[in-house]
């Protein structure tokens, strides 16, 4: 059988995908291929970096591709409280759609998989998981089960304690960045029977902040397959994964309480602010240098020397997140104040 890596990725997240291959061949994964899912259609510099590392390749399978998003689209569609939500903010039919796409790892290559964000470092061995995955179908190791479960389910649904039990939800729930399972455990079969519960009013449990990991959680869930979460199943020896921990760096590697994580994850992270971090510009992120060390591991020579952003860069930046209009305007009076 063979191993691998799935990873979902386009231009914006060029760095991060830099830095967790990286971070993959020195970590264990060295000997594991790689396969980038395509996010979208920019992957200009994705196709660049693909071309220089031989174990790396682009998933092309537009057939599958255009078959989970019809799925997705016709599950969201379905859900009148979504629409009325997007819609009034502006939003497409179906929120971050292209995020659905990391449902192509059941037709990719690999029979046993380990699907990654591109926001994500490894830092240990993936043998452990791979091997779980002999035994179950779906392989998590993350604390997501410990947050509020409305962040993965709409709890105020009437549905959801009709189609599972409530009790038993956090024992099956998992964050979506980084999941293990294997090849077809979702298929054009199966699928039908999901897509006509949901369509026909199961899809209204899901809730909206994360679409597309709570389409998986409800696939997992709803589905019943074997399941297994080291984090839930055995807390005291698995070590965290989220960049708001406070971790151990030795050798440009976290450990958690003198235990090595597996990976650290940077969600929530914007991709905008590693962006400008690899541009030079000295911007906070936790664990910065053990990320510039793994992002700029083969060529030492071009990382950036850090250096504060220019003033009114930052400033037009900050109005703009704020939402003041005409800011060229405010720029060109703090000019003319300064210039006096």
């Amino acid at each position: 059988m063979t191993n691998g890596i799935y990873i979902l990725a386009n231009d914006v997240v060029f760095d991060h995908l830099v830095a967790l291959l990286n971070s993959l061949e020195v970590n264990g994964a060295k000997d594991i291929p790689v396969c980038i899912i395509p996010y979208d259609d920019r992957l200009k510099k994705v196709r660049g970096e693909i071309a220089i590392r031989p174990n790396v390749t682009l998933f092309d399978n537009t057939d599958s591709i255009h078959f989970w998003e019809d799925f997705a689209t016709q599950a969201w569609t379905s859900h009148t409280k979504a629409q009325k939500v997007w819609q009034a903010k502006g939003l497409k039919s179906v929120h971050c759609l292209t995020r659905h796409r990391k449902l192509c790892c059941f037709d990719g290559p690999f029979d046993k998989f380990v699907y990654f964000d591109a926001d994500t470092l490894l830092m240990g061995c993936l043998d452990y998981i791979y091997q779980k995955l002999d035994l179950v179908d779906w392989v998590a190791n993350d604390f997501q089960y410990k947050s509020d479960l409305n962040y993965v389910f709409d709890l105020s649904s009437e549905k959801l304690p009709h189609i599972f039990n409530i009790d038993q939800l956090p024992s099956h729930t998992f964050c979506t960045g980084l999941f293990a399972s294997k090849k077809e455990i979702f298929n054009r079969e199966n699928s039908v029977q999901l897509l006509d519960n949901l369509t026909s009013g199961e899809a209204e449990i899901m809730c909206l902040s994360a679409s597309d990991q709570s389409l998986l959680n409800y696939l997992v869930a709803r589905s019943k397959i074997s399941f297994y979460n080291f984090a839930y199943s055995q807390p005291e020896q698995v070590t965290g994964n989220h960049w708001s921990s406070q971790f151990d760096v030795i050798d440009d590697v976290l450990y958690d309480k003198g235990r090595r994580l597996t990976y650290l994850h940077y969600m929530s992270i914007s991709a905008a602010k590693f962006t400008r971090l690899c541009a030079g510009e000295d911007v906070e992120i936790p664990y910065r240098d053990v990320f510039l060390h793994y992002r700029y591991l083969n060529s030492p020579e071009t990382q950036p020397k850090l250096a504060p952003p220019n003033f009114l860069v930052s400033l037009h930046r900050n109005l703009k997140s704020w939402g003041i209009q005409k800011v060229n305007n405010v720029q060109f009076k703090l000019r003319n104040f300064w210039d006096r």
